[in-house]
């Protein structure tokens, strides 16, 4: 009779079925996989107001769980990875991808950051985020009369700090108002974005300086000045300096061109309109 001797698993050694398939899924990662995944997550997270810093704190997170290096070098527009597996030098790739149109979303942003807490912390497999991101990216933005009204109320609003009464505030309410529907209606046509910006800008000012001419207010001014303040690029041109202090100094440096090319549009459609109508001293 002989006797097979047996390895005695000590119970701190032993894994359940959920632990030992996400081991199993690990080890079955592919670079090209992983490249396609984090190409996907890092241009949706820069096309929806993510800075460099938290793309790279983000897909660094996967990178960790699931022992790969990588290096990223992002742009304003478009993102480019190495992925190499610690474990397989030859499972490595190199790839690139245009971002998608930028739509500020910052609910994106921590709905991304806290999958890749949780993946970290629970080491889960890839197939969990695949799935995750999908339903991330299916999250729906708020709809466009609703950001029409908030546009208009914060630009009432901030003409009341700048010396204008209620009339003139009503008037930037009304400008920035329809302004943002214009925009958001040629944005829809599929035209430039800076002349979408340049018409909004226009279109927003001829309201406003109607009630220049009529003399609605105290400070019909203040309304022209405030109304297409909800134009301003204030998201890349924070990003901006958070990627430059943080040394991203290609990606700071497309952001600030393309933060001062929108204010170049703005002045423009604005300088356009008031010289239409004909107003002086402004």
């Amino acid at each position: 009779m002989v006797v097979i001797p047996t390895k005695v698993i000590k119970r701190s050694e032993t894994l359940t079925m959920p632990e030992f398939r996400k081991i199993n899924e690990k080890e079955k990662i592919s670079a090209q996989r992983f490249a396609d995944l984090i190409l996907d997550i890092g241009t949706f997270l820069l096309a929806s107001g993510a800075h460099c810093g938290r793309l790279s704190s983000n897909i660094g997170r996967l990178a960790t769980t699931w022992e790969f290096d990588i290096n990223m070098s992002p742009t304003f527009n478009g993102l480019t990875v190495t992925v190499k597996d610690k474990n397989d030098p030859s499972n490595s790739v190199t790839c690139y991808k245009n971002s998608p149109p930028h739509n500020v979303h910052l609910a994106i942003l921590t709905a991304v950051s806290h999958m890749s807490w949780k993946v970290q912390e629970e080491n889960l497999p890839i197939s969990y985020v695949e799935r995750e991101f999908t339903r991330i990216k299916a999250k729906p933005n708020y709809k466009d009369i609703v950001v029409a009204v908030a546009v208009g109320f914060s630009c009432g609003g901030l003409c009341l700090f700048s010396a204008g009464d209620e009339k003139n505030a009503l008037v930037a309410f009304v400008a920035a108002f329809i302004g943002y529907l214009v925009r958001v209606f040629f944005a829809k046509k599929k035209f430039n974005p800076m002349i979408c910006i340049s018409i909004a800008a226009f279109i927003t000012t001829l309201i406003a300086g109607l009630g220049r001419l009529y003399g609605f207010g105290e400070h019909p001014e203040a309304a022209m000045a405030t109304g297409v303040l909800y134009l301003i690029p204030g998201v890349p041109l924070i990003n901006c300096v958070i990627d430059l202090i943080e040394g991203y100094l290609p990606s700071a440096l497309n952001r600030a061109l393309f933060g001062g090319f929108i204010l170049l549009c703005i002045a423009a459609g604005m300088t356009l309109c008031i010289t239409l109508l004909g107003i002086g001293n402004f």
